[in-house]
């Protein structure tokens, strides 16, 4: 508690003082980042645990739904899966968990080097993601775009309009669907890449919508000015008057279902399920939304669909659809 306290001192002085980049700055910046790899971190455990068996848990407690459509990936796969989406959901962690931009920074530096480093650093999701990366082949473009797209997030977290938006998406959202796809040896079909960007777009649109009421809570503005401005609305009125970002949403799902379109049925490849299953939880928190009045607001919709949720995403990893 000590040193996070200190580091958050620190960071403040630099930030108030508006320093340069000094040789001493790099130096303390550099510690920052040991220490955060040494330190403790978010997940629910830490100490010498496996790097695999923590990014699962990490993932478990983070992102439920997520953790449940990894079941779906195959077993030998799974440990690729895990460490990919632990660094994910790290990554989008870190806006919320920071006092100020420049920690939030040094954060994103230190992701920075453990990507572009032969040798990981001490942490055990850069080390799970290190192994998956020379295993499983993935591109360290696609891990430094979502380092990038979220760096920019740190200093500008509200959208001008839904085309930058769906930038961002296609940054962060649908860039770990292709490595999933990659993971998965499937990256090669334009298809399957289009289908996937399509999928991430309706997933950050959802997000969106489902932390609408903690952003809220926070003044801080996440709804593209654009739509605010159409509405002549505040932040909370738009989503109670006029739920275009759950069209906009629904709209990239179905486009991502009409690439798998054959003599009038919908048919996915079985080999893509694991990444299109994750189309089951955006499909469901529409139909609440809609059941809601598209009141993002609603309490029932801050409550998990743990019954339904997973009977759903078993039934169409079953059919093959989504």
């Amino acid at each position: 508690m000590t040193s996070t306290l200190a580091r958050s001192r620190l960071a403040q002085f630099f930030l108030t003082n508006k320093c340069r980049a000094t040789k001493t700055e790099r130096l303390v910046s550099k510690a920052f980042r040991r220490a955060y790899a040494t330190g403790p971190s978010s997940s629910p455990s830490g100490g010498n645990q496996d790097p695999i068996a923590y990014c699962r848990d990490f993932v478990r407690q983070h992102d439920r739904d997520s953790y449940l459509i990894s079941q779906f990936f195959p077993r030998n796969l799974q440990p690729a899966c895990f460490a990919v989406k632990a660094f994910y959901v790290e990554l989008a962690m870190i806006q919320d968990s920071v006092s100020n931009p420049l920690i939030g920074q040094m954060r994103m530096q230190f992701w920075k080097d453990a990507v572009q480093q032969g040798r990981p650093p001490g942490h055990p999701i850069a080390t799970a993601l290190h192994d998956a990366s020379r295993i499983a082949h993935i591109a360290p473009y696609h891990l430094k775009r979502i380092i990038e797209a979220r760096d920019v997030e740190l200093n500008s977290p509200a959208h001008l309009n839904m085309d930058t938006l769906l930038a961002h998406a296609e940054s962060t959202s649908s860039t770990l669907n292709y490595i999933l796809l990659s993971i998965l040896g499937l990256s090669s079909s334009e298809t399957f890449s289009h289908a996937a960007s399509h999928l991430g777009a309706s997933q950050m649109l959802i997000t969106l919508l489902r932390a609408l009421p903690y952003h809220a809570s926070k003044g801080v503005m996440v709804i593209p000015a654009s739509i605010t401005a159409k509405h002549h609305v505040n932040q909370e009125e738009v989503f109670r008057r006029g739920p275009q970002a759950s069209v906009v949403a629904n709209d990239h799902l179905i486009t991502a279902r009409e690439m798998f379109k054959e003599n009038g049925r919908y048919q996915v490849p079985r080999e893509t399920m694991p990444v299109f299953l994750n189309a089951v939880p955006v499909q469901n928190y529409l139909k609440r939304l809609e059941a809601a009045d598209f009141d993002v607001f609603d309490p029932k919709l801050q409550l998990r669909d743990s019954i339904r949720l997973p009977w759903q995403i078993w039934r169409n990893h079953l059919n093959n659809t989504f």
